[in-house]
């Protein structure tokens, strides 16, 4: 026989046979009552002695007559929520009797602590994605485990794996004053190792990412550098400069390796064309001239052309290109220009064409952007009539999408800037690293995200104080973008989510905020690089700062500002040494004031690493002055009779004899295709006379400015360069070309992405046009912003625009607002609108002093 039944057992089976009797389970509860009643199941009654007496079913419902029917299905009711304020589910919300784990009802505080999951578990989880961790889970999934099971069977999600505020851990590892005035361009190069900037004074500089070193300046420019671009095969720098210049260098050895005149103003923007298509590449240039010119060049030989494909393309005079930008194979090209016309180029054919003007915008068209991928022929353009356009290709013609910079968010949480500004501008535009989204920058200080396939208004992003010029989004994560603005704020944002994820404020000491004009993320999204309008490089990335801690504050060399001299082709010399800069010995490093660094420091010169420490010290001597005062100076800056530095003679003694040595052995040094070389290492024209002296035809490079400018007269110059030294320095490597295999694949890559646009644009152009009416508003963007020529406001810092509006610019000498000089241009060519290949256009300007006090 059965042992007796508990209290709460003989309870459990009376409020089963009620539950079932309010039911549809009649029979089911009949047959239970009288099984309880047989087995003697029901509980019993006990009297006023405490007895018990056996009782029926029907007397114990009438002593529990406050018990409803379904009083059991309200104990499971309750049961769920007061155990999840104690020991909380893993599915919050979801109520079940038959959970298993954090969802059982029998869960203890021990079925809840965070169980380590192996990559095998996540392989046999939904094909390798990690399912949906519950908001209060304790540890996040290991990201090796992930990782790992994404190799074995399937993909993991990434958001998973770095969440978006891990950005937070984002920090600035250094701010580093390297040059004197406004910074407007910055550039990684393709391994991300390098970092270049380029400043108004006239100077591109290289930076290692991983410490901050200083490792070279490239000189040759006189006027402002306005765009910066490296090639993709990471060989190549490019330079466009208000001198109406495109300076290009060898990345290895900062050998100079072309000079490109075709413009008669200012270049605007540079981009080298992404397109793999046999041996020839093609850098292309704007102009403020209002023309864009192709420059065709080897892979192989890095020998450039001397004659572009060239466009002018004006409508009216004054007209300026302000913007460009490539497709992601390089079929494509796309110009806004300040007569309110995109135009849209073709390099599918043997030589580039023009392929449409779309005239929809009603003012500048200030910024324009390719989509990120080649399966569509999209890009996004910006212009100051308060709208943004997302122009596709379809049935023969471009057909675009307006987004109008009044759109508001709807609800009651508007922006406080919403209304500031009654004449809205687009002032920059952007996709994000996947193209679902486009990002643009109005002059009300607000961001704005839109999708880019319906244009609706996602997000309102509010935060900055002043007008933004800045946007640069993730290299692969397409939650994130960098802001930053005049106002000295960077923000990144998760887009997703329309928050603000990290803020930096660029606060200079004693000299108040510092506006940023350009960010960089590094390929790798590790670091991010940032310029200011007072001549500073910020370092931002992850991890630890230790080795930046161990640069100085402010670093140059102290040959940064030494005059120059030109030759008829604007190759340039070092005036005192009568040498290539590229192949003067390592120089000191100093401050702004000129002041020599202290030995430590000077170990960072690339070519000093394993100099004694007498050779990294200046040395002092008495000499006197023409008062008849006995004065201590730098043995480095006493002259000879010529003039000339005495370690600048004994130097270039030392390269002479080096020089004929090579040339008796029969070893000639190899030097960068297109150029000639004299024995004592002076560049030459290509078409001046071997004998002739280097001094034919050049001249002088005019900078009287203060303190570092200075630095040719007060600052000491290598004191020891032996033989030996200057041939290592000669063939130092900069900057590493990238990884053969890499390299292949993102050729193969790039490749592929133009294959896919020719054919896409070759179907979509033999498609009937369809007739709808359609109106196409269309402003093109570009990577960087074109300088305003007013400020509503005042600020204690100067940008270009600011000079140019107070004072005469040497832009003006070169040409930015030329009208006399397009009446010329438009004599040359056959039209405005035809193609034209041309010599470049040499014009010798009278250089004026720099413009910065």
């Amino acid at each position: 026989m059965a042992a007796a039944p508990t209290q709460i057992e003989a309870e459990l089976y009376y409020l089963i046979a009620r539950f079932l009797q309010s039911g549809p389970c009649n029979k089911s509860a009949q047959v239970l009552v009288q099984e309880l009643e047989e087995h003697q199941l029901i509980p019993r009654r006990l009297d006023w002695e405490g007895k018990e007496h056996r009782r029926s079913f029907e007397d114990l419902v009438a002593a529990n007559a406050h018990i409803p029917p379904d009083y059991l299905l309200k104990i499971c009711e309750r049961i769920g929520p007061l155990l999840d304020k104690e020991i909380p589910q893993s599915v919050p919300g979801v109520q079940t009797l038959l959970g298993v784990g954090r969802q059982s009802l029998l869960r203890d505080a021990k079925d809840c602590k965070s169980t380590l999951w192996n990559g095998s578990a996540f392989a046999a989880l939904h094909r390798g994605r990690p399912p949906e961790l519950p908001v209060n889970y304790v540890k996040p999934p290991n990201v090796v485990n992930i990782t790992s099971a994404r190799q074995l069977t399937g993909c993991s999600r990434f958001g998973h794996i770095f969440p978006s505020s891990a950005y937070q851990h984002i920090k600035m590892h250094k701010r580093i004053l390297g040059h004197l005035s406004s910074v407007y361009c910055v550039a990684f190069d393709r391994s991300g190792r390098r970092i270049f900037t380029g400043s108004d004074d006239c100077l591109v500089k290289i930076w290692a990412t991983d410490d901050g070193r200083l490792l070279a300046t490239l000189r040759g420019h006189s006027a402002e550098i306005s765009d910066m671009a490296v090639n993709y095969e990471n060989t190549l720098i490019a330079a466009g400069s208000c001198d109406k210049v495109v300076r290009v260098w060898c990345l290895r050895t900062c050998a100079p390796v072309a000079v490109l005149q075709g413009h008669s103003a200012s270049i605007t923007s540079i981009q080298f064309c992404p397109s793999t298509k046999g041996t020839n590449r093609y850098l292309t240039s704007t102009g403020a001239d209002g023309t864009i010119c192709f420059w065709q060049w080897h892979v192989k030989t890095m020998k450039f052309r001397d004659r572009p494909v060239k466009f002018t393309e004006r409508s009216r005079p004054g007209v300026q290109i302000s913007c460009s930008s490539f497709s992601s194979g390089g079929m494509f090209i796309t110009t806004g220009s300040t007569d309110h016309v995109i135009r849209i180029y073709y390099l599918g054919s043997e030589v580039p064409e023009k392929i449409a003007e779309l005239e929809s915008h009603t003012d500048k068209v200030v910024a324009v952007q390719f989509c990120n991928n080649g399966d569509s022929l999209r890009f996004v353009s910006g212009s100051r009539d308060g709208t943004a356009r997302i122009w596709q290709y379809q049935q023969q013609e471009w057909k675009s999408i307006v987004l109008d910079m009044a759109t508001k968010m709807t609800g009651n949480n508007l922006p406080s800037g919403e209304d500031k500004i009654t004449k809205l501008k687009v002032t920059m535009v952007a996709w994000d690293r996947y193209d679902t989204t486009v990002i643009t920058a109005v002059n009300n200080f607000l961001l704005k995200v839109w999708n880019s396939i319906t244009g609706q208004l996602l997000h309102t992003l509010s935060g900055h104080d002043d007008e933004v010029f800045v946007l640069e989004a993730h290299p692969f994560d397409q939650r994130i973008i960098l802001s930053a603005g005049h106002d000295g704020n960077i923000f990144i944002w998760d887009l997703d989510r329309g928050t603000k994820i990290r803020n930096y404020f660029n606060m200079i000491e004693g000299q108040g905020h510092g506006a940023v004009f350009d960010c960089k993320f590094s390929p790798d999204g590790n670091h991010f690089a940032c310029t200011d309008s007072h001549g500073h490089l910020l370092l931002f990335g992850f991890g630890c700062s230790k080795y930046y801690e161990k640069i100085p504050d402010q670093m140059f060399f102290h040959t940064d500002y030494r005059p120059l001299i030109r030759d008829a082709n604007n190759y340039v010399l070092d005036e005192q040494t009568q040498q290539a800069p590229h192949l003067m010995p390592p120089p000191f490093l100093v401050d702004v004031d000129g002041n020599p660094h202290p030995t430590k420091f000077q170990r960072l010169v690339p070519g000093r690493e394993n100099c004694k420490d007498e050779q990294l010290i200046p040395q002092l001597g008495y000499v006197a002055n023409g008062d008849g005062e006995v004065v201590e100076q730098v043995i480095g800056q006493q002259t000879n009779d010529q003039d000339e530095s005495i370690l600048d003679g004994i130097i270039r003694e030392l390269q002479r004899e080096q020089d004929l040595r090579l040339i008796n052995e029969g070893d000639v040094p190899h030097f960068p295709v297109n150029r000639a070389y004299s024995v004592n290492g002076a560049l030459r024209s290509p078409n001046m006379d071997i004998s002739s002296s280097p001094n034919i035809r050049l001249r002088r490079h005019s900078s009287q400015i203060e303190g570092v400018r200075q630095m040719h007269n007060n600052a000491p110059r290598s004191q020891m360069a032996t033989e030996r030294d200057l041939m290592a320095w000669s063939r130092r490597v900069v900057v590493n070309e990238l990884n053969n295999g890499v390299s292949r694949v993102q050729e193969e890559c790039r490749t592929a992405k133009g294959d896919i646009e020719i054919s896409l644009y070759t179907v979509e152009k033999k498609k009937k046009p369809s007739y709808t009416t359609q109106r196409n508003d269309y402003e093109p963007s570009c990577g960087r912003s074109l300088r305003r020529t007013q400020r509503k406001r005042q600020h204690t810092y100067q940008t270009r625009s600011n000079i140019e509006h107070n004072s005469q610019p040497s832009c003006q000498n070169s040409g930015v607002q030329e009208d006399s000089d397009s009446s010329s241009e438009e004599d040359e060519t056959v039209g405005t609108s035809d193609a034209s290949v041309e010599d470049p256009v040499v014009e010798w300007q009278s250089e004026s002093s720099s413009r910065y006090p």
